[in-house]
């Protein structure tokens, strides 16, 4: 103690001795070796509390102020266009839209080359001379296959139309080429959890005056031609159509889930799934896998290799012979082409097999022979023919009141919306053990067995989507390679949020995705007893980067929640005790009054304030640089007037841009702690810590934060190979604290809620 007032006093004297600008660097000097003194002791602190701060847990309140919500708060807005008002305002004007966001340009129908002819966009009254949204209503006999490879696409517009209360859904009925023509139009698709209204003007690409694409077997109908235009705007291009599963547009028109499965190894009780989906009301398609020498190939059975079909009927038909009655399962297809490429064995059209059918069952299934691309077969030829058959399960909302009175059933749903962030939520799979457990996590929790369950489980389909990759195609993007693993927790297990490498270290799935694939959706099927469940959804590789969706169906009810930690840090009275409300088992750093240290602190905070008596940033930031020189070799040049005025207005309570002696301390304080911890996990003494370790070394701080904060952190303060250097560590730690003082400050009745007035918010915001 003798030796530390000794240095105090010989500290005044230097001090008391400088003038000018000489002044100001010895009183940094002077200043530096007090905050080192200080910081030398609260790492020696941190380390020996470590443990235990690195197990607390805090219970706080949720901050919906710091990204507690379902959606993303930072996604860029597109443009949006209100089909009303834009069809309104043509209307009055007298001229006929003409769409800026998809103009009639090569640029909207290709983006990899130019097209090899000339290609001209006209209007329907420009092609024929009648033309009609819908003539005589809407099959799936309109849905004709032009140039473009989107034969998946047409699957999935023909299996729309056999349900009229989705079709509407897709293709609204309150737009003509008659009553309040504008050359407008409008569709909605289901995008990532939302519906979303296109908006599109009716001029379409032709060669030669006809249809270059989708289009109706009647030349003057075109409901057809402008959805396929509606989803090519959609996604960027008509060419970035060109290729794709019908699970994907199924789901786009519907908002379902999609399973598919492979046919050589199709699962036994297959027939049974099908015929649920359809009571149901699930779409469904199927194709076989394609020749890679000839596009589009048919096969001698009258079937089109790399093509896709839909599956419009499921049911067990009557059937009898000279020698037996009985009942044999059958599946009714059809070719999106709608001409007379059909199947030719047993059960085609006109085939003998029909003559051992009762006349009341060929009219009960609606048979026909007409060369409509629609056919029958057998179940067994089914599988021995087709590779891959689709299912899109609907959503509960898309089944009317009236569908569920007749005995249709529904699903039900849950949803979640994550992003996988490099260096901080971008774990990678389970072959990455040590970064794996840092991918976003969901519990699902299945109380009842299905009813018509022998074995007491539930059915339980898991679909793991990615957003936003065929709209990027453009850009050179694909879809990531991603999948998922589930994992049984007991109840114990459900404390923990989120699991932590060790559980992951000791535990083994109980399922998971049959593959790790790069299609834009991987879905599953399970059979699962009643219990907790933890599903991990992944990419295959670590450190890449994309936002998906995670959805449950199941037969009965589930619940599913993030398992992710609440927003916050100390408890309520450390919070409210500042400046130790970081480090609620941790000693006050304040020492009594009369403690040297602190006598010689206020003294000199007295010389390096000035008159003013107050510090600002710039004084901060000559303090700082000095005294922090060890853990600031990824920035040698110092801290920045950014993180320094914000260190300042953390503790600024008036406003004023400077701190008093008392912020100043806490301040000094505050940096101590975290630069201790930093230290900690900065093992290689770089300056720089792996984004990874960002939720412990917060943790460690005192902090808890979720998936969405995290992410936004390193978004806003990591460098591109996912590092977050000291500084910017403070700064995470400064912006943090603030906006969550000042969203307490405002929930003065500890609702979980905070109301603020435009100008209070702006004021917060920026000055902080």
């Amino acid at each position: 103690m003798d030796e530390i007032k000794g240095f105090f006093k010989q500290a005044g004297k230097e001090f008391l001795n400088a003038a000018g600008d000489a002044a100001m660097g010895a009183a940094k000097e002077v200043m530096g070796s007090v905050i080192n003194e200080i910081f030398i002791k609260k790492e020696a602190e941190t380390k020996r509390i470590l443990p235990s701060i690195k197990n607390m847990r805090v219970v706080s309140k949720r901050t919906q102020l710091l990204g507690e919500t379902a959606a993303y708060s930072h996604r860029p807005r597109q443009d949006i266009q209100d089909f009303d008002t834009i069809r309104q305002q043509c209307l009055n004007s007298g001229s006929l839209f003409e769409d800026p966001l998809f103009p009639a340009s090569d640029e909207s129908l290709m983006f990899s080359r130019r097209p090899d002819r000339y290609i001209e966009w006209l209007r329907p009254h420009e092609i024929c001379d009648d033309p009609q949204f819908f003539v005589e209503g809407y099959s799936r006999f309109d849905v004709q296959q032009g140039e473009l490879g989107d034969c998946w696409l047409l699957a999935a517009a023909a299996n729309l139309t056999q349900d009229s209360n989705l079709f509407f859904r897709v293709v609204p009925p309150d737009q003509s080429f008659e009553e309040n023509y504008a050359g407008i139009f409008h569709f909605r698709f289901w995008q990532y959890g939302k519906w979303v209204d296109v908006v599109i003007d009716d001029r379409l690409p032709t060669s030669r005056g006809e249809l270059m694409y989708m289009h109706s077997a009647e030349r003057n109908e075109f409901w057809s031609a402008l959805l396929e235009k509606a989803y090519a705007k959609l996604h960027g291009s008509y060419e970035a159509l060109k290729g794709g599963s019908t699970c994907e547009a199924m789901e786009d028109f519907t908002g379902g889930v999609t399973e598919w499965y492979d046919l050589k190894e199709a699962p036994q009780n297959l027939f049974s799934i099908l015929a649920k989906a359809a009571e149901r009301n699930s779409m469904m398609g199927c194709s076989l896998e394609a020749d890679p020498n000839v596009l589009e190939a048919e096969t001698p059975e009258g079937l089109i290799r790399g093509h896709a079909y839909s599956i419009t009927k499921v049911c067990m038909i009557d059937i009898a012979t000279p020698n037996r009655q009985g009942k044999i399962p059958m599946i009714r297809l059809r070719n999106p082409w709608g001409n007379e490429a059909e199947w030719n064995g047993p059960w085609s059209d006109g085939s003998p097999e029909w003559r051992y059918i009762p006349d009341d069952q060929k009219h009960e299934i609606g048979l026909n022979f007409d060369r409509d691309g629609e056919f029958w077969m057998s179940f067994q030829d089914f599988l021995h023919y087709f590779e891959r058959v689709e299912i899109c399960n609907l959503s509960p909302d898309s089944l009317t009141e009236s569908q569920q009175n007749d005995g249709k059933r529904k699903w039900e749903m849950s949803m979640f919306e994550g992003e996988w962030t490099p260096g901080v939520t971008a774990g990678g799979c389970r072959n990455f053990l040590e970064t794996f457990w840092h991918n976003p996590q969901y519990v699902i929790t299945l109380e009842d067995p299905d009813e018509e369950d022998d074995d007491g489980k539930c059915t339980v389909i898991v679909a793991l989507m990615q957003k936003n990759r065929r709209s990027k195609r453009n850009l050179g993007m694909e879809c990531l390679t991603i999948g998922f693993a589930i994992y049984h927790l007991n109840e114990r297990d459900l404390q923990v949020r989120p699991q932590g490498l060790s559980f992951f270290k000791y535990r083994s799935s109980v399922a998971r995705s049959p593959h790790f694939i790069n299609t834009r959706e991987v879905t599953a099927r399970f059979k699962l007893p009643p219990g907790h469940y933890l599903i991990v959804p992944s990419t295959f590789d670590p450190n890449e980067e994309g936002e998906f969706i995670i959805r449950v169906f199941s037969e009965t009810q589930n619940n599913m929640e993030e398992n992710d930690d609440h927003v916050g840090y100390g408890d309520s009275e450390d919070n409210d005790n500042r400046p130790g409300g970081l480090y609620p088992n941790m000693p006050s750093p304040v020492a009594p009054p009369v403690d040297p240290q602190k006598e010689a602190l206020a003294r000199l905070f007295k010389c390096v304030a000035g008159a003013d008596m107050e510090v600002d940033w710039m004084e901060l930031k000559r303090i700082l640089d000095h005294s922090l020189r060890d853990v600031m070799t990824a920035t040698p040049e110092g801290f920045s007037k950014d993180i320094c005025r914000s260190m300042v207005a953390m503790l600024d309570v008036d406003k004023s841009g400077k701190l008093g002696l008392e912020e100043f301390e806490a301040l000094l304080t505050d940096i101590a702690k975290w630069k201790a911890v930093f230290k900690i996990y900065d093992v290689h003494q770089t300056g720089r810590i792996d984004g990874f370790q960002l939720r412990q070394a917060l943790n460690s701080a005192g902090y808890h934060l979720n998936n969405r904060i995290l992410n936004a952190l390193v978004h806003r303060y990591g460098s591109r190979d996912g590092k977050i250097a000291f500084d910017d560590f403070l700064m995470c730690a400064v912006k943090i604290k603030t906006f969550i003082d000042i969203f307490k400050d405002k929930d003065t009745e500890n609702t979980e809620t905070a109301t603020f007035t435009m100008d209070e918010w702006i004021e917060s915001t920026i000055y902080s």
